[in-house]
């Protein structure tokens, strides 16, 4: 039997907006495996933030497990977060985040200096630049580059350590319909190819088929959806 690669069980998050207790996550159970590529849609303030940053480790559950290769979210130290999302989970943004004085090669390479401080195989990150299409554009700087290079260089730099899971935040969000459709061809690509399993979340119904499997969070609650 195949061990799940994330597991929430029974997770509640709860947040203080003035005096008044919030719920953000209600009981909500998902498993999934490696490469698997998983959608989740819902509306503002439905959830799909708080998912994404219990799925990063960035906060802990008021209550539940998350388990992430096996190994219960709530028992690493603060270290070993840092260690996890540095090695095993890329993420992918709206806004590309990339830093605008680094060439396309450097914005990539920087996660692997984060992880080793030390430099990396140029052969690897060629590469990954031709599994995106942008081999022609690894000395160029983010400011000459079209939405759709920006993010596939986005990509790169979320694929380059190899990580186990891949989380993408409305990553068609700034983007044309045409260079959507190539983002989301490249994510489920990597998820083949790879073995890495995607976690996107949108608002767009049209985006949120784009996976094998299909979620909707609404009021903290996520249920499976039919697309």
């Amino acid at each position: 039997m195949t061990t799940p690669i994330i597991q929430f069980i029974d997770v509640f998050k709860t947040y203080q907006s003035g005096s008044q207790p919030v719920t953000a996550l209600e009981a909500v159970n998902l498993s999934l495996n490696a490469g698997d590529f998983a959608t989740i849609m819902g509306p503002s303030g439905g959830g799909k933030t708080t998912l994404l940053n219990l799925l990063a480790g960035l906060d802990l559950p008021d209550r539940g497990q998350i388990i992430l290769n096996g190994r219960k979210v709530s028992d690493f130290s603060d270290h070993e977060l840092t260690l996890l999302r540095r090695k095993e989970i890329g993420i992918v943004f709206q806004f590309f985040n990339l830093m605008p004085t680094l060439t396309v090669m450097e914005n990539i390479e920087l996660p692997l200096l984060l992880a080793h401080s030390s430099r990396t195989d140029e052969k690897h990150i060629n590469v990954l630049l031709e599994y995106v299409g942008l081999l022609h554009r690894s000395d160029s700087f983010p400011a000459e580059l079209s939405g759709g290079e920006m993010q596939r260089v986005a990509i790169a730099r979320a694929l380059v350590h190899q990580p186990s899971i891949l989380l993408a935040d409305e990553p068609t969000g700034n983007l044309d319909s045409d260079n959507g459709l190539k983002i989301l061809d490249l994510m489920k690509q990597a998820s083949t190819d790879f073995g890495t399993t995607v976690i996107m979340v949108t608002h767009n119904p049209q985006v949120a088929k784009f996976g094998n499997c299909h979620y909707e969070i609404r009021d903290g609650k996520l249920t499976n959806k039919i697309p």
